[in-house]
This record gives structure tokens, sequence and C-alpha cells, in this order.
């Protein structure tokens, strides 16, 4: 077959050039299959591609593939096993879709040049903050790990992610070690999965005197999490169950964490976390509604040149997450924090991986850019309304 040949040579043709991230097969014919991740990778004798098969029932199988093996194993898979199959290079991706026929599209926009990428080394695993601290009864009181403290299956990308979010706290450790007592804010904090980690970090690995005060609306989670936050014998961490404004929050905190809090509760802890004078904040948006659903009200500057983007529902609610979050980043810079909007984890774990990190700065607002950004887009965001 042609195109199974054209598929061979282009994953052969990055292999050999070092510029092969993965390959992601998606949309497979097999129901009991999510997706499978293929990675190059470097054994004593020689390289194999190492696949990754998650399943229904929250499952990773691993194969390790032959070099000599791979290419035609590989081409196989995107043609008869997955109706989708991306190859991702520093240099392009190539995109393989399989209809319901059995036509193949193989659309590649890889070029040449590209920035090396090295196999990954076997059984060099990335070493996590957490991995000499499996055996702590937070982890396991929130399935996380089992009585032994092997992590779950199904709980491996949760894990990736808390240990993700710790490194992002390390790199501003400094600013809280020279506080002798440390008041942390999790506001919309949900089951708490990054609370207890971020409390254990704070406490027990940099040995800080840490408050910590999680909050939601949710009853049933606040109970949950203040029983295994007792059980955990973790005296400074308590759950309250309340509205943010009326909780009585309003000590100047040293850190406010909200993630994944849905639509504008981000802009409520925001703008909480702004008023009360926070130095670090911590937020992960998610489920971006407002904006999309006061598109029209943009301004002419804006549609006469993102016309073309809003007329597509998909291109339209990712081009009103993207101006959401920044008009979001800009309103900090604005009243006086250094931000930054980095990945939390990888796409394969979550698509709502952005993580908006800001430093406060001690100085007073200017908000002239601010203007100009939302004289652009031509419509005011609840951020911006809470803090006039």
């Amino acid at each position: 077959m042609m195109e199974k040949e054209q598929i061979k040579s282009i994953i052969k043709q990055a292999t050999y050039n070092n510029t092969l991230r993965k390959i992601v097969f998606s949309k497979p014919r097999d129901k009991s299959i999510v997706r499978c991740v293929c990675v190059p990778f470097m054994k004593k004798d020689g390289l194999y591609f190492q696949s990754e098969t998650f399943t229904k029932d929250n499952k990773a199988l691993h194969k390790n593939i032959p070099l000599e093996e791979a290419y035609s194993l590989l081409a196989d898979y995107a043609i008869e096993c997955y109706m989708q199959t991306n190859i991702l290079t520093s240099s392009g991706e190539c995109e393989i879709k399989v209809s319901k026929s059995g036509s193949v599209y193989i659309g590649n926009k890889i070029k040449s040049g590209g920035e090396t990428v090295m196999p990954l080394l076997h059984n060099k695993e990335k070493k996590h903050i957490l991995d000499p601290y499996l055996s702590e009864p937070f982890l396991y009181r929130l399935g996380i790990t089992d009585k032994n403290g092997r992590i779950h299956d199904k709980m491996q990308s949760k894990y990736r992610q808390i240990n993700r979010f710790l490194e992002t706290v390390n790199d501003m450790a400094s600013l809280l070690s020279e506080k002798e007592d440390i008041l942390v804010y999790d506001l919309c904090c949900g089951k708490s999965y990054l609370s207890f980690a971020l409390y254990f970090y704070l406490e027990r690995i940099l040995k800080l005197k840490v408050e910590m005060i999680g909050a939601d609306l949710k009853r049933d989670v606040i109970d949950y999490c203040n029983g295994v936050a007792v059980a955990s014998k973790m005296s400074g961490l308590r759950f309250i169950c309340g509205d943010i404004a009326g909780l009585g929050l309003d000590k100047s905190p040293d850190m406010v964490v909200s993630l994944h809090a849905c639509d504008i509760a981000t802009d409520i802890v925001l703008a909480h976390a702004i008023k009360s004078g926070a130095r670090i904040i911590l937020s992960t948006p998610c489920c971006h509604h407002e904006l999309y659903s006061k598109r029209s009200e943009l301004s002419d500057t804006a549609k006469s040149g993102l016309g073309f983007t809003l007329k597509h529902s998909m291109s339209a609610q990712k081009l009103c997450e993207v101006l959401t979050d920044s008009l979001r980043a800009k309103t900090l810079e604005a009243y006086g924090y250094d931000v930054d909007m980095i990945e939390l984890v990888t796409p394969d774990d979550t698509p709502k991986n952005l993580l908006i990190r800001a430093r406060s700065k001690g100085k007073g607002t200017d908000l002239s850019e601010l203007e100009a950004a939302r004289s652009f887009v031509g419509t005011t965001l609840t951020l911006e309304k809470l803090l006039k």
C-alpha cells in the first residue's frame, strides 16, 4: 500500500534526523482503547520505540518495539488500528486520518531542520518531589496510592500534575522562606488534591510554619477534606464552606491558589487575591464562557481583524479563551504583579493545563496598557468590574 510506505518514510526520516518527539494514535477502532502514544528511547543495544496504550478501564499498557520492526508496525497502527495519527516533531507535524471507508489522508507539514530531540534513556525516569514520600497518609486517603505506597494506575496523571504544581511553587520558595508564618488561601478548592500536597510541601519539606485555608461551596466536599486533614495530622490545614466574599478571609495572604475554578469563579478569586494584597497568585482557569457569550459586543476593530476566526464556533471559543486569560494577565500586571503563563502539565494529561503565575512587585497600579487592551476587545469582563 502506497500510503503505508509514505508513513514509514515520514517516521523513518524524523527518527533519522533526531527531530521526532512522539507519535499519538487516537480514535481507535478497538473501543476498549482510548489512545496510544509512542516515543523513541535508547537502550544499551540500540534505539527502540516505546508504546503506551491507555485503555478505558484506566490501565496503561507498555510495549518496547525494536527499531527494525517499528516503522512497519507504527504504519500499520496508523492505517489499520486508529483513525487519526499525529506525528509530532520539532520541525512540524504530520496528521494522518483514515475514513470509515478506509481512504487515507496524509497532511505532512514537517519541514526540514528543527531542533535535535534526544531519545529518552531506558529506565531513566523523571524524579518527582513527592517520590520519597509515597507512604504519606494523605496520598493514600486521597486515593492516589494504595496502602503500600504504590500509585494507582488511574492516578498517574494526577500524580504528575501534583508534582509539576509543586515544582512551580518551588521556583518561588525564596519569597516564602523569608517569613516566619505563611498564610495560604485555596479558593474554590474542590476535592483539594493540590491543597494537601501544597501544605505538605510547605510544612513538612520546606519546614515553614503554615496556616492554610481551603474554601468551597460544597458542604460534602468540605467535610471530606477536613476529615482527610485531621486523619493526616495536618493541624494547620482546614476547610470552610461558603461564598468567598462572606467567609472573612480578609487577612493579607502570602499565597492564593485557585485550580480549575469554573468561568467567572476564576475572576472572583483573582479579584479577591488582588484586593487582599496576595504576594503570590497561582490560578488555572477553565470553562471560559463569559466572553464567548458576549462576542457580539467585541469592538469593531476586533471584529474587523478577527472576524474570520469568530466565524466558526470552535475557533471562536479558543480565541475567547486566549483573550480572556490574556486580559486576566494584563489586569494582574496593571495592579502591580509580574505575570507569566506556563503549561502546568502536558496536553496528554489534561487539556486544561494553563497556569497563570503572578508575583507582587509591591508597586502601585498602572491601568494604561489594560485600558488599551480592553479598548481593543471592546467589552469589560468580570475581573475588571470587581476591581472597580
